[in-house]
């Protein structure tokens, strides 16, 4: 059975905190809360924990995860970003948005789209996610917690940790954090382009689109 450990939502515990960097570094599968929904995330670097992940959700090798950073700066660090992208990422972030942005040679081949060599980027607005990141100290590789055949991600730890069992390493118990997905906003032909809509207000780029 996966491990089990409750978080306070806006003061994270940093001895848990440590817990789940532990199990991560340890090539761990974790189940934590973002500013969204619960996800599942592993370190960016870890090609076995990647492919629990694809099994878990059951996502073909077309299916790209996404990035989830703490600030603007991991976020320089791993994609490509122009004046205008990121004046608009400064005010939409931290929160509940995914930005398709071209990908540095700091991304892994097999996270970034085989022929656009893009990638997802997000900055989560989640006390909890937010500590991780930080204890970590590099991005997480990360998919919303949506089981096959569900159209919305889990929303009770304890269910989690029963339909899981195993197959994931830790469960981070964060209290509600919701079911939505991201607004995904793709940003490398210049103007923005809504492709998905989410819990991110998706207004202020139809606006500049027209």
């Amino acid at each position: 059975m996966s491990r089990f450990v409750v978080i306070h939502p806006d003061n994270p515990q940093l001895r848990s905190i440590g817990q789940v960097v532990e199990c991560l570094a340890e090539g761990g599968v974790v189940v934590y809360p973002t500013d969204s929904s619960y996800a599942l995330g592993c370190r960016i670097g870890d090609k076995d924990a990647m492919e629990r992940i694809r099994r878990i959700r059951q996502l073909n090798e077309k299916h790209n995860f996404s990035l989830v950073c703490r600030d603007l700066s991991e976020i320089a660090t791993y994609t490509i970003v122009d004046n205008s992208a990121y004046r608009l990422l400064r005010a939409l972030t931290p929160g509940p948005y995914t930005f398709i942005l071209q990908a540095t040679r700091q991304v892994p081949r097999r996270l970034q789209h085989p022929k656009r060599k893009t990638v997802g980027i997000r900055v989560p607005d989640n006390a909890i996610a937010q500590a991780i990141l930080a204890a970590v100290g590099e991005p997480l590789m990360s998919s919303t917690l949506v089981l096959p055949g569900e159209d919305m991600a889990l929303t009770d730890p304890y269910d989690m940790q029963a339909l899981l069992g195993e197959r994931v390493d830790m469960i981070v118990d964060g209290g509600y954090c919701g079911f939505e997905f991201t607004t995904v906003v793709d940003m490398t032909e210049g103007v923005p382009r809504v492709l998905r809509v989410g819990k991110g207000d998706p207004n202020i780029f139809f606006a500049q689109a027209g």
